[in-house]
């Protein structure tokens, strides 16, 4: 198990910064159901530059390219290579896992399956992808990771990240391609107290929720956007975004969305899927 410590900054709280779902290509031009990937995600990184928003470090919950390229895993190591802070990332169903790790990995990105957040959190990061289809499963090594970490230090607040929604997220056809055995995973969290929160990515779409106790999230997409509460392929008009998150040394979390202002990225709303 590869753990990693982020020290604790000058306050109690860890903020975390998640950007997801940036589907980028080799080719700066390359375009996704009529957004073009690098623009939308420039414009989202530079909108939190704009706003000036604190944070410790970043997660990046997969998806980060969509032709499986070095040049677009390159491409997403550029975009945030100003801020100094650590960025944690896992791998999602369309990331090919040889050159996302051959890239990531030799940038100042940082793989590991546990981070101790400061004095009073930790958190668990999960792979979820099955090769060659868009569904999630967590394999028996993942859940024994899981476990593991969480017995490890009890006494921490966690946080568990991975790609794939977790729950149902109101949408027939992005229901299925879900975490396949979710019913495994909630039996290994809801043995520990210590669990407070699950983030993920993959739905393109803000969710914020509660499950068995804990607090559920997911965040907007860097391009498209799904409509929420579709049974058929549907995308949303909505603007891209991300996610903070406020992790408290009390064990609660505090989180809100942000998204680009204006009206620069239009999508190709008569896609039929992707």
């Amino acid at each position: 198990m590869r753990i990693c410590h982020l020290p604790s900054q000058h306050s109690q709280t860890v903020r975390l910064l998640q950007i997801t779902d940036t589907h980028l290509f080799a080719d700066p031009h390359g375009s996704l159901l009529g957004i073009n990937t690098a623009a939308s995600y420039k414009a989202v990184v530079e909108e939190i530059q704009a706003q000036d928003i604190s944070f410790d470090a970043i997660i990046a919950t997969g998806d980060l390219s969509q032709d499986h390229t070095a040049e677009s895993y390159q491409r997403f190591v550029d975009g945030i290579a100003h801020w100094s802070q650590p960025c944690y990332w896992l791998p999602g169903n369309h990331d090919y896992q040889p050159e996302m790790n051959a890239v990531l990995e030799q940038s100042t990105l940082v793989r590991c399956d546990q981070v101790l957040l400061g004095e009073h959190w930790q958190m668990i990061i999960l792979d979820s992808q099955v090769k060659g289809v868009p569904h999630g499963r967590l394999t028996s090594e993942q859940l024994a990771l899981l476990e593991q970490a969480l017995t490890s230090y009890p006494e921490r607040h966690t946080l568990i990240l991975l790609h794939h929604h977790p729950l149902p997220a109101g949408s027939a056809w992005l229901d299925q391609h879900q975490l396949h055995n979710q019913d495994a995973f909630w039996l290994c969290v809801e043995k520990h107290s210590n669990v407070k929160g699950v983030v993920c990515g993959h739905i393109h779409q803000a969710l914020d929720t509660e499950h068995a106790g804990r607090r559920v999230m997911a965040a907007p997409s860097t391009c498209i956007q799904f409509l929420p509460d579709s049974d058929d392929f549907a995308l949303d008009s909505t603007n891209p975004g991300w996610r903070e998150i406020s992790l408290h040394q009390d064990g609660t979390i505090s989180s809100e969305v942000g998204r680009l202002k204006g009206m620069g990225f239009h999508p190709d709303m008569n896609s039929a899927g992707y």
